[in-house]
């Protein structure tokens, strides 16, 4: 195929011709790169010579209309609001199975009302691989349609029955700093399957869990459901026979879920697969409840649930539906001066073409999943609202591409839905964001998402009142250390130490962080707030940082933003990171445990502090 062939080719796909560079460069897509993302995108590159006629034209662009706007609660057009993010695993309580869970989550919510809070915020909550439970990140899901059953709280579950061994087993679990996730899975399905008998009987009745409702939810479930405890029945299978979770390492005729061998292996494994769809059912009862119990709490919004940008290549979600997702490329990002090799999450995305075709195409399936049960939902890497960087297999990540994906469609299903369910959308725009959008989703009522770091230019700190009013804000998220972690250069040395940044680019960052600090007293004592005295270095006592961390929740409860976020971890005085980006095996990522019990919380100097800030700052309207 001629260049020139393969350049309209590639931008009638939605292929950018070019990609940024660390130093701010716009570096051309080579002609290798826009066959394997062609390829990716399941075009027939071989026959484009003849692509007027073989190949599928992309359809005119309508005329510019007017962009479909989101659903805004109407109490907030007369306040701003305040909550609290948290991950639900790291919840300690006297009664969880060494993982917080469901009845943790409706216990916080009480928790939290009784504190003036409007929302809990969490990061998602997708099904994982159950038969490779150490697979823990929540952003890699196996399926964004379904949810994680280890949050069941099956103490809580009609005709459960503890027994001294069980009790014994389960002080273990509670005791250790990091989640056991596959001692978690282990005693948990075991429990669940032990009940599983009575309720297939039908001989467990009970109000909350009415067989009548598990009929109706398989039903509603459909082929998603089946198809995904399927998945997981084979995924059990598989990793006996050492294949592995996955499916992408099973043998050839089981990696189609309409293989011949894939049909047999569901006829003798009904029951099975049947015990899997309760666990879906479980989950979701119980999550229903907590949301229920969060609104009865007296917190308007109540739960804010995050999704993820994708899924994992391997996972229920490619098995079960792989024409919808694109096969031979993952999702990334390109080089930048914080990741001068770009990055590769190794992450499943939609196909373009496919995303938002049909009445329920597969986003809206996957958002309107999120919103039966939030208040509100979080979009990660909400620039794939506009474009994904995909990067082929078997290539770096300087070897990818941006691609095109169909916002205004997009923004209309998520107007349609938030609308239907009575749910705000946040759109987390950071990073590398394309020009404009922000403004889109500003017009769309989708809020932005504002973190006190990254709220810096030139001459410091932004001031409070320049914030966005459509928009969330926070001090920091899962993926950075507390305030004062950030303070002492924690963040900087974690870095460091797990090799992802250079010794000589960390001096740097170290005498960069010495400006920061000395930028974030400025503004907030710009603010009007008092700072304690001692705070003159990164060796600030304990005590000196936890008025520091009221002072700057003071300052971001004092923006107009719509919703400000109050991070657990920083209530309860975390060292250990929940997350440390670029780390796998160096870093125990997502196990980390609060260091305090739920019951405890209220105790918490820091959080009586933070809350009662937070109550003046944001008065009930």
């Amino acid at each position: 195929m001629k260049s020139a062939e393969l350049d309209k080719l590639a931008r009638r796909h939605g292929i950018s011709p070019t990609r940024p560079s660390p130093d701010n460069r716009e570096v051309a897509i080579s002609g290798e790169t826009k066959r394997k993302i062609l390829s990716a995108l399941k075009i027939d590159v071989p026959g484009a010579a003849d692509h007027e006629t073989g190949t599928p034209r992309r359809e005119p662009k309508p005329a510019a209309e007017k962009i479909a706007t989101s659903f805004l609660p109407d109490f907030l057009s007369g306040t701003r609001v305040w909550g609290v993010s948290l991950q639900l695993y790291e919840l300690r309580s006297a009664r969880n199975w060494g993982i917080g869970d469901f009845e943790d989550l409706a216990d916080m919510a009480d928790l939290l009302g009784s504190l003036g809070a409007d929302f809990i915020g969490l990061t998602p909550l997708h099904a994982p691989f159950l038969a490779d439970p150490e697979r823990c990140s929540p952003y890699e899901p196996s399926s964004r349609q379904h949810l994680n059953p280890l949050y069941i709280a099956v103490d809580r579950l009609p005709g459960f029955v503890s027994s001294p061994e069980l009790e014994r087993q389960l002080a273990s679990l509670r005791q250790t700093n990091l989640v056991d996730y596959a001692g978690v899975a282990q005693i948990k399905l075991r429990v669940l399957r032990d009940l599983w008998p009575a309720w297939r009987q039908r001989s467990v009745i009970d109000e909350a869990y009415d067989p009548a409702d598990f009929d109706a939810f398989i039903t509603q479930g459909g082929n998603s459901l089946r198809l995904h405890a399927l998945f997981e029945c084979l995924s059990f299978s598989m990793v006996e026979r050492g294949a592995g979770a996955g499916w992408q390492r099973w043998p050839a005729d089981f990696q189609r879920f309409d293989s011949a061998a894939v049909a047999e292996f569901e006829r003798g494994h009904a029951e099975d697969v049947r015990f899997h769809m309760w666990l879906q059912w479980l989950a979701h009862q119980q999550l229903m409840q907590a949301a229920d119990r969060a609104g009865k709490a007296g917190l308007r919004i109540g739960l804010y649930l995050d999704l993820a940008v994708g899924e994992a290549v391997d996972g229920s979600a490619t098995w079960s539906e792989p024409d919808i997702y694109v096969s031979k490329a993952t999702i990334g990002s390109p080089p930048d001066p914080f990741a001068v090799d770009g990055q590769d999450w190794h992450l499943a995305g939609y196909l373009p073409s496919a995303i938002a075709a049909g009445e329920m195409s597969p986003f809206r399936r996957m958002v309107s999943t999120a919103m039966r049960y939030a208040g509100a939902i979080r979009i990660d890497h909400a620039a794939a609202l506009r474009r994904l960087f995909l990067v082929p297999l078997g290539s770096r990540p300087d070897g990818g591409a941006y691609v095109r994906y169909p916002k205004d469609r997009l923004l209309q299903i998520l107007a349609e839905a938030s609308a239907e369910h009575r749910c705000l959308v946040i759109g987390e725009d950071l990073g590398l964001i394309p020009k404009g959008l922000q403004d889109d989703l500003a017009a769309a009522h989708i809020l932005s998402y504002r973190i006190l770091s990254y709220e810096q230019d030139e001459k410091g700190f932004k001031p409070a009142d320049v914030y966005p009013v459509l928009a969330l804000a926070c001090i920091s998220t899962h993926d950075h250390q507390t305030l004062a972690g950030w303070w002492r250069g924690a963040d900087i040395q974690a870095r460091c130490d797990h090799g992802i940044v250079p010794p000589d680019l960390t001096e740097r960052h170290l005498e960069d962080r010495k400006r920061e600090r000395r930028n974030l007293k400025t503004a907030l004592k710009a603010a009007g707030l008092d700072l304690p005295a001692r705070l003159s270095q990164a060796r600030a006592s304990d005590e000196t940082l936890r008025e520091l961390t009221v002072g700057a929740y003071r300052f971001i409860a004092r923006t107009p933003s719509l919703l400000a976020v109050v991070r657990l971890a920083d209530l309860t005085d975390e060292k250990r990171p929940t997350n440390v980006p670029g780390t796998s095996d160096s870093y125990p990522n997502w196990k980390p445990k609060l260091s305090v019990l739920l019951t405890d919380l209220v105790s918490s100097p820091l959080l009586k502090g933070v809350t009662a800030a937070m109550r003046e700052e944001r008065p009930r309207a």
